[in-house]
């Protein structure tokens, strides 16, 4: 009766802790491998400020480790640091091979570096991951375009494509290939999926132009190149593209114009007697360093023009990666006092490369107060904002932007965490079903309103978005333990049991799932589930000192000593730190060793002895007492 008295008491604490817990459990381990297991995460998850907590915890776990050499390197990359991330990278590898995302990382700052063959040697390790970055596919892709290998080409940009399907980037560059292959119809096709992805790609409709003119179809080139124009009217290609199409149409002014424009200008003036042209039609016809010295001496020629002059300068030097000099020739146009707000946008971009975030602010807000539209402005104010913790200011640039692009979910998911952040719950709920009225199905978004709506009390709404998740994503484990412990807390354990057994089901090979359906089984009173769950979780893992000492309760609970004390002893060995186990084992112990009923018994004769020695001692006494008496007498 006392091992029993025992075992309900230990049940009715388990009932009590899983309540109180949220049920929630934490077995520890080695903190290397968890940091490693952390990194998985971050492979997969886009929730951005999660992933800042993800990096903090990894560098913390493991500090030394080639986790946190990963995670310095992703830091690294987003200060634009390529050269430091390179290192880093090559750091966690040589701890740690095979290490996918390390290798595809790698792979991707090689190619941009032109170190083509080490990269495709890293991005083929990266791809080789269940879970790989699509963009390793899309940059092996494009080498393998400029290799002309076109079927491995086309292999990893439809791989890419398949995660990345609004990436237009990646059907323009599916479209080349194709019309390179002969294949126009499928070219066509292509270019017209970058331009749903991307309307007003100018690389598809100069693609799609091209095609048009190989079928002397005049109009409709020129029709595509015009609305390429729209998109970027300093595009060579497609001026040079119209020049040749109104050459072919006879109109031969307009032929020379855009000649001209394209930078192949084909006058019939002297050079030496040819006026100098303005900065707006002085092309970057490929040479840097000519067309730079075109636009110093057109800028010397006509003063009134040199702010244009000085902006394209920058442009130039930005695309040719010289930053040092393109920061210059905008800082010149700023000075000159330019009212062109993508300067200012451009500059400070290159202020945040170099990691100056105080100079890219500056910058940023005269953008802003010379075009308030400037939505990129506003939200890259905004990400420094958040970085530096002057969450007000961030919420603000963020609404600005949002009334700008309201159709940016991304950005309006970012605003609601700053807000929960804030414990602006109201403000948060209301961002976060700003996306959900046009995305119901956004995980992000079902995910992250249910502990709001759980703060304020509302745990049906909770519950209902935390469904809506789940069922977008069924392997969602965090999801799934918030869903669970909701279940618990409302008492609904009929819900508990049925979604911890849909996680048994789809995990069939984690013991712990087993474990943790047996405590529900084992909390309901249906003790033979809970002990098929039990002895399934030690079938995985046969040292899984939890199931064994729960084995043990609930055989001492059923009566059956000899299996209870087998698997007690067997939880001990698997984990001695477990408290509950000793415990039991002792109380099988005192209740069955026979050794302290002997030690009883010794003591009981030796106790009666010690009565009947008094007693002799007392009558003894009796006896010498009348004596004396009577000779007195």
């Amino acid at each position: 009766m006392t091992i029993i008295k025992t075992v309900s008491k230990s049940s009715a604490l388990l009932g009590a802790v899983m309540l109180l817990s949220g049920f929630s459990w934490n077995f520890g381990g080695d903190p290397c491998k968890e940091a490693m297991e952390l990194v998985e995460q971050l492979a997969v998850s886009a929730d951005e400020s999660k992933n800042r907590q993800t990096e903090a915890k990894v560098l913390s776990l493991c500090p030394d480790g080639a986790a946190s050499h990963y995670v310095t390197a992703l830091q690294l990359e987003r200060v634009g640091n390529g050269t430091g991330a390179i290192s880093e990278y090559r750091k966690a590898l040589k701890q740690s091979t095979p290490f996918p995302q390390a290798s595809g990382n790698l792979g991707l700052l090689l190619a941009q570096k032109g170190a083509t063959d080490e990269a495709v040697v890293e991005l083929s390790k990266g791809v080789a991951s269940t879970t790989s970055n699509p963009q390793y596919h899309k940059a092996l892709g494009r080498i393998m375009t400029d290799l002309k290998i076109y079927p491995l080409a086309t292999y990893h940009l439809n791989e890419a494509a398949r995660t990345l399907t609004n990436d237009a980037g990646i059907h323009t560059a599916l479209a080349d290939i194709h019309a390179a292959s002969g294949q126009p119809d499928k070219a066509m096709e292509s270019y017209q999926k970058a331009l749903a992805a991307e309307p007003g790609n100018e690389k598809a409709h100069i693609g799609i132009a091209a095609l048009h003119m190989k079928n002397n179809e005049l109009d409709k080139a020129l029709a595509e190149l015009k609305k390429a124009e729209q998109t970027n009217p300093q595009n060579r290609a497609s001026h040079l593209m119209m020049a040749t199409i109104y050459e072919k149409k006879g109109d031969t002014k307009q032929a020379e114009y855009e000649y001209l424009l394209s930078g192949k200008g084909q006058t019939t003036a002297k050079p030496e007697t040819k006026p100098a042209q303005p900065a707006s039609t002085v092309p970057f016809s490929g040479n840097a360093e000519k067309a730079v010295q075109a636009l110093k001496q057109s800028a010397r020629i006509s003063p009134d023009k040199s702010i244009e002059s000085y902006e394209q300068m920058g442009n130039i030097y930005r695309s040719t990666g010289k930053d040092e000099e393109a920061i210059a020739a905008y800082k010149e146009a700023t000075h000159r006092n330019t009212i062109n707000s993508e300067t200012y946008l451009n500059l400070g971009a290159l202020y945040e490369k170099q990691g100056k975030p105080d100079e890219a602010v500056v910058v940023y807000r005269q953008a802003i107060k010379i075009n308030p539209q400037n939505a990129d402005a506003r939200l890259r104010l905004a990400d420094i904002y958040l970085v530096r913790g002057s969450h007000q200011q961030a919420v603000e640039q963020y609404g600005e932007f949002l009334k700008l692009k309201p159709d940016s979910p991304d950005i309006q998911i970012k605003l609601a965490r700053i807000l929960a952040k804030s414990k602006e719950y109201n403000l948060a709920i209301e961002a976060y079903n700003a996306v959900l009225r046009n995305y119901p199905d956004n995980i992000d978004a079902n995910r992250e309103i249910a502990p709001l709506y759980k703060a304020k009390g509302m745990n049906s709404k909770a519950v209902e978005h935390l469904k809506k998740a789940l069922s977008q994503q069924k392997d969602d484990t965090e999801t799934r333990a918030s869903l669970v412990a909701l279940y618990v807390k409302n008492k609904q354990y009929d819900e508990v049991t049925s979604l911890l057994k849909e996680t048994a089901e789809l995990y069939p090979e984690d013991p712990t799932n087993h474990y943790k359906l047996g405590l529900i089984y084992e909390f309901k009173k249906d003790y033979e589930g809970a002990i098929a769950s039990y002895k399934k979780a030690t079938e995985l893992k046969s040292d899984h000192a939890r199931s064994l000492n729960a084995l043990g309760r609930l055989y001492m609970k059923t009566g059956r000593i000899a299996e209870a004390k087998d698997a007690l002893e067997a939880a001990k060995k698997a984990d001695p730190t477990l408290e509950e186990t000793n415990v039991l084992l002792n109380n099988i112990r005192d209740e069955f060793n026979p050794e302290p009923r002997k030690i009883n018994k010794k003591l009981k004769s030796s106790r009666n002895k010690g009565k009947k020695g008094k007693k002799a001692k007392k009558s003894s006494k009796s006896k010498r007492g009348k004596a004396a008496q009577k000779k007195r007498r």
